[in-house]
């Protein structure tokens, strides 16, 4: 079942994802994102739409991985438009139940919606690598 919480500032996209993904609810992670959104996977592959950014983090949100981001800057466009840099830290469960560590520095689009929350418009979480 998805979260009512939704995001009320362009970082706190961030921070309700990494709260998602520690709870395994990949309906709340799907509702972060526009409904023609686009993800870029850590093999570089664009997936566009609700449906595939679910199937991208399905496996992901199964393990409840920790998430940490540190945004370094937030890139404003006037009210309705962001561009974060988040360089963030990842830590989940591995096949043999020790730890496993990520670093990533992304760079993300939200936007701001009609109703004032914010979702992201572009995902790409290794786009600074």
């Amino acid at each position: 079942m998805a979260s009512s919480k939704k995001a009320r500032s362009p970082e706190e996209c961030d921070h309700l994802l990494g709260e998602f993904l520690a709870a395994g609810d990949l309906g709340a992670i799907v509702d972060l994102y526009e409904v023609g959104a686009s993800f870029v996977t850590q093999t570089r592959e664009v997936r566009t739409g609700r449906d595939a950014i679910r199937a991208a983090f399905e496996p992901l949100a199964a393990t409840k991985p920790r998430l940490r981001s540190n945004i370094v800057l937030t890139l404003r466009n006037g009210d309705n438009l962001a561009v974060l840099y988040n360089d963030w830290t990842m830590t989940m469960a591995g096949a043999d139940g020790k730890p496993v560590e990520m670093t990533g520095k992304a760079i993300e689009t939200v936007c701001r919606q009609g109703d004032g929350t914010w979702r992201f418009a572009i995902d790409d979480p290794f786009g600074r690598m």
